[in-house]
């Protein structure tokens, strides 16, 4: 129901852009989670995006590199990744949430995305 694209492998210090796409509803309704989860850790959260007024939240590491938005033409919900270091290397899933308290809370959202890879080597 959740469909992740724009994953892949870029140098250090370089950028990319993840989408989270819906199926069969609108994203619009629903606030927004980045998740990533690198080898042999646990799954974390990276960025929210709220369903109204557009709040966002991001992980300590990620701020001021990281940019989360919705494309409200496209539907889509994207995070904006500068300055990758090697660190952000993971697969990142996007999720859903109709309520929530708590932004990286992964028990609160109610749809998942298969994830995509995300790596940073050089």
């Amino acid at each position: 129901q959740l469909v992740e694209s724009g994953g892949g492998l870029v140098q250090p210090g370089g950028s990319l852009r993840l989408s989270c796409a819906a199926s069969g509803f609108s994203l619009d309704y629903y606030g927004i989670g980045w998740f990533r989860q690198a080898p042999g850790k646990e799954r974390e959260g990276v960025s929210y995006i709220s369903k109204t007024y557009d709040n966002t939240w991001y992980r300590r590491s990620v701020r001021g590199r990281f940019t989360i938005s919705r494309d409200n033409a496209k539907g889509t919900v994207n995070l904006q990744m500068n300055s990758l270091e090697p660190e952000d290397t993971a697969v990142y899933y996007c999720a859903a949430a109709s309520l929530i308290s708590t932004p990286d809370d992964e028990r609160e959202y109610d749809f998942w995305g298969q994830g995509i890879q995300v790596t940073v080597s050089s």
